[in-house]
């Protein structure tokens, strides 16, 4: 899987600019499915069907974003220089000195303004340098409304992964991977790859709509209490995929948090249980479509979410294809 992550995180794919994602996500998939479809929002919908003659137990839904955080052109001024507005969450600590990449292949580092003492970054004093000499010259090479997307290689170090965009295509490579070993399902499984997921869980609201689920389970990153004076959080990394319980958006079906806490007790995998105070996933968008779908998550603990640099352990990415692996081998059928 490490050669997968690093072509998906080193990816150019900010929001509503996922089509390079989905063309790595499209090869990689190829002959695998009995069916693979790109709807009109541009959900990546990939389905595994039954063996020829079953009836499907049920219709399961495993959804991971495509998208990722990034930032957008709103003014070039007359020294070429460009300031930009966000797309997603973004934090101005994590942005000085940072590069970032347009879908051109363009670079630009991202400079600030002189600041008073003890002032806190802010990110309308910030600007984007992509060495034009003039705003004639960066006009040839970029426009107002282009995105960027940060730009780092991913490094692998021992066991832990570090890459941008961990968020969420970590969670791609998991689904890509399950759907690889995933043989003669019980369920009529859809591998959802969604867009937009930053700016609104768009894409999993109309796949979600448009799929009606029986099921359905979000693949994510979650936050993590390990690193030196963090939140009070019970999960970290090398621990375990994580099972959410609650976010800020959801609270998971109690049967579905249920059905993937006994499947990783029946692979004597670790888990850990996610009580995410802030921030949501695709599974909320799910839960709620037409008149409502048991839905739930399962979370890869990441460090440094919504930087330049989130960090993963192989082991949790590993245990989490196993999960839904034994997840998808049965019917699905939700403890009561």
């Amino acid at each position: 899987m490490k050669e997968l992550i690093k072509k998906l995180t080193e990816a150019y794919g900010p929001s509503g600019n996922e089509e390079q994602v989905r063309q790595i996500i499209q090869a990689e998939i190829a002959g695998l499915a009995d069916e693979v479809r790109t709807d009109a929002l541009g959900n990546l919908i990939a389905v595994k069907k039954p063996a020829a003659g079953a009836t499907p137990a049920v219709k399961v839904m495993l959804a991971a974003h495509m998208d990722e955080i990034g930032l957008i052109v709103t003014h070039i001024d007359d020294k070429g220089f460009l300031r930009f507005g966000t797309i997603g969450g973004i934090n101005p600590l994590t942005q000085l000195g940072g590069r970032v990449r347009f879908a051109s292949g363009r670079i630009g580092v991202i400079g600030i303004e002189k600041l008073e003492p003890n002032e806190y970054p802010k990110l309308e004093k910030m600007y984007i340098d992509i060495g034009a000499k003039d705003k004639a010259e960066a006009e040839t090479l970029v426009s107002v409304g282009d995105a960027a997307g940060f730009w780092r290689d991913c490094v692998l170090q021992g066991n832990r992964v570090v890459a941008k965009a961990m968020d969420d295509r970590i969670a791609c490579a998991v689904l890509v991977q399950t759907l690889k070993e995933l043989t003669a399902p019980p369920n009529e499984v859809y591998f959802v790859f969604t867009v937009q997921e930053e700016v609104g869980l768009r894409g999993a609201i109309t796949s979600a709509y448009g799929l009606e689920p029986d099921v359905a389970i979000a693949v994510d990153v979650t936050l993590t209490g390990d690193t030196p004076e963090a939140r009070t959080m019970a999960v970290a990394l090398g621990q375990g995929p994580a099972i959410k319980v609650k976010d800020s958006g959801m609270l998971a079906h109690p049967g579905v948090k249920q059905l993937l806490v006994e499947a990783a007790k029946a692979l004597c995998i670790p888990y850990q249980l996610e009580v995410l105070v802030g921030g949501t996933t695709d599974a909320m968008a799910m839960q709620v479509s037409r008149s409502g779908v048991p839905a739930g998550v399962v979370s890869i603990p990441t460090r440094y979410v919504h930087s330049p640099s989130e960090m993963v352990d192989a082991s949790d990415v590993q245990n989490a294809v196993k999960l839904l692996l034994k997840v998808l081998a049965n019917p699905v059928v939700l403890p009561a």
